[in-house]
């Protein structure tokens, strides 16, 4: 069993970035807007992890920060304008929303009002459609960093079984746009699929987003699968994912950890999207 090390990898392209980004004399920021009631101990636990990933990212590479904050009571129409006012301002070279949003929300009524050339997040209906059309210049940042630790690990897709266990917005419906164009076989599970070990069983390659510690256990999966954990929870304190580590590396060829797996490349990823953005 090899670990697919996505801390030393995402060091490795924030560091190119670095260079990049001084070669070239390049003054950029990144806003992260979060909505949201403070709850205990601060704001939402894993999104407060995310947000200071990224703001630990840009510090590391040179690029300003401003984390926009917004009481979950902001009338609908109000968020609207601010949100329209942060992407706007020049200042802000690239503007993500971090989500999930309150439940009162639409996520796609904020979403779509980041323009392409701010979307680094890749959420908007426009961003996204060019995305699936194979016209847009830059991935969404957790396929770009699910396909770089393949690619770094010499992991063959073409002609694999991949099961997605999730189907959000963020990494199950994207990666299988992304794993369909390298010829591989998909199956996507959702709550509703019916005995979901037998999926699992039969891959190949097993990648888990949904968010609840544990839902893969090592008697779902064969021996030598790969297994990329995308999922993330908080758990007495600690940053979880979605696969049973102990059970499931035993049997795995290559698997990521949480944390130092999928969430460093997404959020390296996401910060080269900006640079890249930026040049064009």
């Amino acid at each position: 069993m090899k670990i697919l090390d996505g801390k030393k990898l995402s060091e490795e392209i924030l560091g190119n970035l670095k260079k990049e980004i001084k070669k070239r004399k390049l003054k950029l920021r990144l806003a992260v807007v979060q909505v949201g009631d403070r709850a205990v101990g601060g704001w939402r636990p894993v999104s407060k992890i995310f947000i200071n990933q990224k703001k630990k990212a840009c510090e590391r590479v040179g690029i300003g920060f401003k984390l926009y904050r917004f009481n979950k009571k902001i009338k609908t129409h109000l968020l609207r304008r601010e949100i329209a006012k942060i992407t706007a301002d020049f200042i802000n070279s690239g503007v993500i929303i971090q989500l999930p949003l309150p439940k009162e929300f639409f996520p796609e009524e904020f979403l779509n009002l980041i323009p392409e050339e701010k979307d680094i997040d890749v959420l908007s209906e426009k961003s996204l459609g060019k995305f699936y059309q194979g016209t847009l210049s830059i991935l969404p940042p957790t396929v770009s960093g699910i396909s770089r630790l393949f690619k770094s690990y010499q992991i063959k897709v073409k002609g694999k079984d991949v099961v997605i266990v999730g189907a959000g917005r963020l990494i199950g419906n994207p990666l299988v746009l992304r794993l369909l164009q390298e010829k591989a076989t998909i199956s996507v599970l959702n709550e509703f699929t019916k005995d979901t070990p037998s999926f699992t069983k039969k891959a190949d390659i097993l990648i888990s987003g949904v968010g609840k510690p544990n839902l893969i256990t090592g008697k779902m999966v064969k021996k030598g699968v790969v297994v990329i954990d995308a999922g993330t929870t908080i758990k007495k304190g600690k940053l979880v994912g979605d696969v049973d580590f102990k059970s499931v590396s035993k049997k795995a060829s290559y698997i990521t950890p949480v944390p130092g797996g999928v969430g460093p490349m997404t959020v390296a990823c996401l910060i080269e999207n900006l640079v890249k953005l930026n040049l064009l």
